[in-house]
């Protein structure tokens, strides 16, 4: 059983992103405000989910959360800022849009940079912990599924229906024979090719 609450004297939002480690594509993260009155069953980290228990989720939170939002970063403004500090603002992108204002901030996993003067606690697989960090995983998820499954319509030849733009087999090799599209990472390593190069 997940967690209702760090402290249950504050107004808390989970915070979570997906997509930090893919090759292409955003990242995209959620903030999201649970009300304790109005429980949502099955809330799990998004991992330990199939996509159809996360989407009828998904539409459960965004019903019954007191506030939610998503928001992301490019993979150029990743490039520019590098993956962790470009999940960090993605966060805070989400945070700002709440229409309610936080008085806690639970994090997933065990960095964050502090927004505004809002106190925040760093939780290590805090998606398996506590409801609203699972909750804020589940939307980050579902909305980057959502991107990429449109993003592979236009680019078939590698296979994001399937693999999101995280680095499998599939994309790789796709890589090495069609190059790299607009919305892949440049600053990754794309090839694993890439490892061994002598400068």
């Amino acid at each position: 059983m997940l967690k209702k609450y760090y402290d249950n004297n504050k107004i808390e939002a989970g915070c979570d992103e997906a997509g930090r480690g893919c090759l292409a594509g955003p990242v995209f993260a959620a903030a999201v405000i649970l009300d304790n009155s109005n429980p949502i069953k099955g809330l799990n980290d998004s991992k330990k989910l199939n996509a159809k228990q996360r989407n009828e989720l998904r539409i459960e939170i965004e019903e019954r959360a007191l506030s939610y939002a998503v928001a992301y970063l490019t993979n150029q403004e990743i490039d520019k800022y590098n993956i962790l500090k470009a999940s960090f603002m993605a966060m805070h992108k989400a945070i700002n849009l709440l229409r309610l204002k936080p008085e806690l901030l639970l994090i997933d996993g065990n960095r964050f940079i502090a927004y505004q003067n809002v106190p925040h606690v760093c939780i290590v697989k805090g998606d398996e912990k506590y409801q609203s960090i699972a909750a804020a995983s589940i939307l980050a998820k579902t909305y980057r599924d959502e991107f990429m499954l449109k993003a592979a319509e236009k680019f078939p030849q590698y296979k994001w229906d399937n693999n999101k733009g995280y680095p499998t087999k599939a994309h790789r090799e796709a890589i090495k024979q069609y190059g790299t599209t607009p919305l892949h990472r440049l600053t990754f390593t794309l090839l694993n090719e890439q490892l061994s190069l002598s400068i």
